[in-house]
């Protein structure tokens, strides 16, 4: 019989997906597990979608996507992530795991290393892997509130690293990068010659600061920046997203997106260039509310006696259950099955986090409220190890 690819046989899957599917199938269950706004779609986004498909814009588009959208792109990269972009510079994507892809692809050869954060994002390593890129981990310490250890990061370029991706604000720890760690990271780029990958799909959802973007403080010809509507817009169903990248990349991504996407759906564009260009009140107000989630969560956590840092970006927190649970997998199946409450374990994020599972913030704070008090109670009455 003949065998699937090696490569994808042997690529991690998702320990948050395992959760979600589990939870899906039992119906009747608080849901904090998944990062996905449950505000609907701002109403002029879905009126822009609905003329669009209306008036007949239902064809392929270009590969980078359609002009207006990528001058749009290029207007909120100058003002949010601090990016030099151009149109000529971008790729409109399916989200930003599409463009996440393309970038990989674009920039790794089979054996070359990619430095990624611990924790982070498991699509990352996954990506890595179908590829044939070696991950290497650098280490993020909660006792630093989750902030990259540099120290550990320069130590991890051998002569086969050929990129290193940040993320900020953080999937799953919810820390945000300011100018002076950005600028370090991007000096270790330079100085060894690489690639410098930064996913910044939550950077509308920031508090009590403002975002900055690896471009700022980074080589722009070595600066790769990915952003979403996803998040910002509650459009994680529209899937479109954007690569800014050096003019030599640009290129090589265009033949990757030709080679598995030719397009972005039309309709999802027209969406989001009346996402970026319309009013922002409703991104405002949804970033407003996850503030106050966060703070509910965070004095409901010390209440409980399971304190948490605040979070500064992103909708998520980590939850240290190390001095009751040695495998977090095991406890957030168990979890999910006796008391109905899904949550990631921290396992599926790195080593960094394997004591810890990570909440997501962005559902109603009944459900946040109700869900916490299950977890802290489930964990402060057995074991799973």
């Amino acid at each position: 019989m003949p065998q699937p690819s090696s490569l994808a046989a042997a690529m991690p899957p998702s320990g948050i997906r395992s959760i979600t599917n589990r939870a899906l199938a039992l119906g009747d269950v608080l849901r904090l597990e998944i990062g996905e706004p449950n505000f609907p779609t701002p109403p002029h986004i879905v009126d822009a979608a609905h003329r669009a498909a209306r008036d007949g814009f239902t064809r392929y588009t270009e590969t980078q996507g359609i002009p207006s959208l990528r001058e749009a792109w290029c207007d909120r990269l100058n003002r949010v992530n601090g990016c030099a972009a151009t149109p000529d510079r971008l790729l409109v994507t399916a989200g930003a795991v599409s463009g996440l892809y393309a970038t990989f692809a674009a920039v790794l050869e089979p054996g070359d290393e990619v430095l990624l954060p611990d924790p982070g994002w498991p699509n990352w390593a996954m990506m890595a892997a179908l590829l044939g890129a070696k991950v290497v981990r650098y280490r993020c310490r909660a006792e630093a509130a989750w902030q990259p250890d540099l120290d550990d990061l320069a130590h991890a370029v051998t002569p086969r690293t050929r990129a290193i991706l940040v993320n900020s604000p953080s999937n799953p720890t919810g820390a945000v990068l300011d100018a002076a760690t950005l600028a370090h990271i991007a000096a270790i780029a330079a100085r060894h010659d690489l690639w410098l990958i930064s996913d910044e799909c939550y950077d509308g959802i920031v508090f009590g600061a403002e975002h900055v973007g690896a471009a700022a403080m980074g080589d722009p010809e070595r600066t790769v920046t990915i952003v979403s509507c996803s998040k910002t817009y509650a459009m994680t169903g529209w899937r479109v997203g954007c690569v800014a990248a050096p003019a030599g990349l640009i290129g090589p991504l265009a033949k990757v997106q030709q080679a598995t996407l030719a397009s972005v759906c039309a309709v999802a564009q027209k969406a989001a260039e009346a996402a970026l260009t319309g009013p922002q009140d409703s991104a405002a107000e949804m970033r407003d509310a996850y503030r106050q989630r966060r703070d509910h969560a965070v004095d409901l956590c010390a209440e409980l006696g399971r304190p948490i840092p605040p979070p500064r970006g992103a909708f998520y927190a980590m939850l240290d259950l190390g001095d009751r649970i040695a495998d977090t997998t095991a406890f957030a199946e168990a979890l999910l099955e006796r008391e109905r409450v899904a949550v990631a374990p921290g396992a599926a994020f790195g080593l960094g986090a394997g004591r810890a599972v990570r909440v997501a913030l962005c559902v109603d704070e009944a459900t946040l409220d109700a869900g916490l008090r299950r977890l802290v109670a489930a964990a402060d009455s057995f074991t799973c190890d």
